[in-house]
């Protein structure tokens, strides 16, 4: 089983007059990552670069975003394989302070800052989910919506027309369980797709 972050975590540091902020944060998948990439730009319009890594399975990737090449997204890359984190995304926004560090120096620069955020971080087991896609009548998804509901899932998305389809995200551990409750509820009436 992976680890994952609980939540999202930050750092600041001053390394001769250049600001490192660095972020950590669990992130479903590389498309969600890039819209945090996204928001931190927007964010900080003003800083001189924004480098990240992601670790998400198979969709890892990381960008030195202007920095000399593989001073910035490999050292934030090492950190979250040293904490051996999946679903992670690490940033780190520098703001130039007129100094130059030398490629020594960016290195430890930007392993620091996301270290540092991650230092602070609660590190959990993560568990891996899937969705299953539902087809039901009204009647059967009013059953199954309050069963995915009272055994802790998320509210199912539904989607309303001649049946009801339903999208329910479980941990996968609970998949076969899952289905035989929702064959169960529907008297096999229910359709499961996913």
């Amino acid at each position: 089983m992976s680890r994952t972050l609980a939540s999202a975590v930050s750092s600041e540091l001053e390394i001769r007059r250049s600001r490192f902020l660095g972020s950590a944060l669990p992130v479903a998948d590389r498309a969600q990552a890039l819209a945090e990439v996204a928001r931190l730009r927007a964010e900080h319009p003003g800083a001189a670069h924004v480098c990240w890594a992601l670790l998400a399975g198979g969709q890892s990737g990381m960008s030195d975003d202007g920095e000399p090449s593989g001073t910035a997204g490999r050292p934030i890359l090492e950190v979250l394989r040293h904490h051996e984190l999946d679903g992670v995304l690490g940033v780190v926004v520098r703001y130039f302070g007129g100094v130059k560090l030398g490629a020594g120096g960016l290195v430890r620069a930007y392993t620091d800052a996301i270290a540092t955020a991650i230092a602070g971080a609660e590190i959990i087991e993560r568990v891996r989910e899937t969705v299953l896609e539902l087809h039901a009548d009204y009647g059967d998804a009013e059953r199954v919506r309050r069963w995915a509901e009272n055994a802790g899932y998320s509210e199912p998305e539904a989607e309303y027309g001649a049946e009801v389809v339903l999208r329910v995200r479980l941990p996968e551990t609970d998949r076969d369980v899952a289905l035989q409750a929702i064959a169960d509820l529907g008297q096999g009436r229910v359709r499961v797709e996913g």
